[in-house]
């Protein structure tokens, strides 16, 4: 039965996140909690799904095959892993911020992106000569999803952005109006509106310990996951 469970799991590729799950639960189970944070996730949890009596409640745990342990655990399992996460991983969560730094900058930028060189270069000496806004060649000459944003992109990672735009960005200052170059297909013309380094605050920290938890989840889903061996049916150790 537990093989044909397993290969029930794996033909509807479930077995993978059901793994992932496993891994976070046994990994956070004894995890302390502070009860005034739970009160306040319960209280959010029962507010944002309309849950304002016994029952809406048993309603709910109807409607989702859930028991009332079950729904316990689902509140508390957001700060589980947070409080599990700064217990862990917190102590390494700068040094992972470092090696990161140059993906986590933040840039806004204003771009148009045409297919011909010489409406490019048209477009640029009509901003350079403050003829006219971006957002209005964008509107009228832009051939990408930044006609619909009157041409601004952002705030975005930095990494997000081609390479070669990527380093433009980085090497240049906000305000400075690039000349066209050309990418890929297209002639863009590009201006830096604001570069916003990433800071190591409180939240970054957070948000590193949860990336290092997560990188620690693949890892072991990965382990796992290879003990398992799939020929025709999937069996696992006992």
């Amino acid at each position: 039965m537990r093989d044909e469970i397993l290969a029930e799991l794996s033909r509807h590729g479930l077995l993978l996140s059901l793994l992932q799950r496993r891994v976070v639960a046994e990994a956070v189970a004894d995890q302390p909690l502070d009860p005034e944070a739970l009160r306040q996730a319960q209280e959010q949890f029962f507010r944002q799904n309309n849950l304002d009596g016994e029952a809406a409640v048993q309603a709910f745990l109807s409607a989702n095959g859930l028991g009332p342990d079950d729904l316990a655990w689902q509140i508390a399992l957001p700060l589980r892993i947070r409080a599990h996460c700064r217990e862990h991983f917190r102590h390494k969560a700068e040094a992972h911020f470092l090696s990161r730094k140059n993906q986590l900058d933040r840039v806004v930028y204003s771009l148009l992106r045409v297919k011909d060189r010489f409406l490019a270069r048209e477009l640029y000496l009509r901003l350079e000569a403050e003829e006219a806004s971006f957002a209005t060649l964008a509107k009228e000459f832009a051939e990408g999803p930044e006609k619909q944003t009157n041409g601004i992109v952002g705030p975005v990672p930095l990494t997000q952005a081609h390479p070669v735009l990527s380093e433009r960005l980085r090497t240049t200052s906000p305000g400075v109006l690039m000349q066209p170059f050309q990418l890929t297909d297209w002639w863009l013309v590009v201006r830096l509106e604001s570069y916003t380094p990433a800071t190591f605050d409180e939240a970054m920290a957070d948000m590193m310990a949860a990336e290092l938890f997560d990188h620690w989840i693949g890892e072991e889903t990965t382990r796992r996951i290879k003990s398992y061996s799939v020929s025709g049916v999937m069996t696992a150790p006992a």
